[in-house]
This record gives structure tokens, C-alpha cells and sequence, in this order.
């Protein structure tokens, strides 16, 4: 199972990132999946998750109303769509996918990761 994060960069307070999560290695229709965020010197935070099956969303509060998480099923990749932009949404983001309940929120119930790609928002 391989889960390829990629989109990050540097973008100015107002602006916007689309981060796409490539998985591939198994049929996902049955996963939930996740995006996650550290930034340096703070722990690991849920951002949101989709259900894969369904479509399902949910979110942290901080996120609501500007960032929207949608999955291809042809291309078998999830992405996160990021509107207007904070310096606090600073962090290296990582996309998961797990086999419980959806959803997910604690990066604990997530069996696959990626390998991260860093999102840094100047002011």
C-alpha cells in the first residue's frame, strides 16, 4: 500500500493550495480517508476525512468553510482543497487511510501514511 501526498508550497495569507493523495497497492472503496497536518514543535492534528465509499466528509472546526476534501474514485486519488490561507495553516500535511468507522479523526486509527508535503502560508 502506498499513499503519495504532493500539491504543498509556498503561498501568500489569502490564498490557495489543492494537495491531491495518490493510493495505490489496494482497492480503497472500503477506507476512510484522512489528511493531517504538524506544524514544528506542535503535534500531529486532524484536518478532515472522507469516506470512501459513500463520500462522506468531516472536519475540524478550524477548517470549515475553507477547505474542502474529495475523493476520484477513477483515479484513485483524494485531495484537499485549500481556500483562503492562514500563516497558522502552516505545516507539513499528510494524507492516511483507515480501515474503522468513518470517520476518523485520531491519527491513531490510520493504518497507511504518507509521506507528507510541506504547505507554508506567508503574511
Amino acid at each position: 500500500v502506498q499513499l503519495q501526498a504532493s500539491g504543498g508550497g509556498l503561498v501568500q495569507a489569502g490564498g490557495s493550495l489543492r494537495l491531491s493523495c495518490a493510493a495505490s497497492g489496494r482497492t480503497f472503496s472500503s477506507y476512510v480517508m484522512g489528511w493531517f497536518r504538524q506544524a514544528p514543535g506542535k503535534e500531529r492534528e486532524f484536518v478532515a476525512t472522507i469516506n470512501w465509499r459513500d463520500g462522506s466528509t468531516y472536519y475540524a472546526d478550524f477548517v470549515k468553510g475553507r477547505f474542502t476534501i474529495s475523493r476520484d474514485n477513477a483515479e484513485n486519488t483524494v485531495y484537499l482543497q485549500m481556500n483562503s490561507l492562514k500563516p497558522e495553516d502552516t505545516a507539513v500535511y499528510y494524507c492516511a487511510a483507515g480501515r474503522g468507522r468513518f470517520p476518523l479523526v485520531r491519527f491513531l486509527e490510520y493504518d497507511y501514511w504518507g509521506q507528507g508535503t510541506q504547505v507554508t502560508v506567508s503574511s
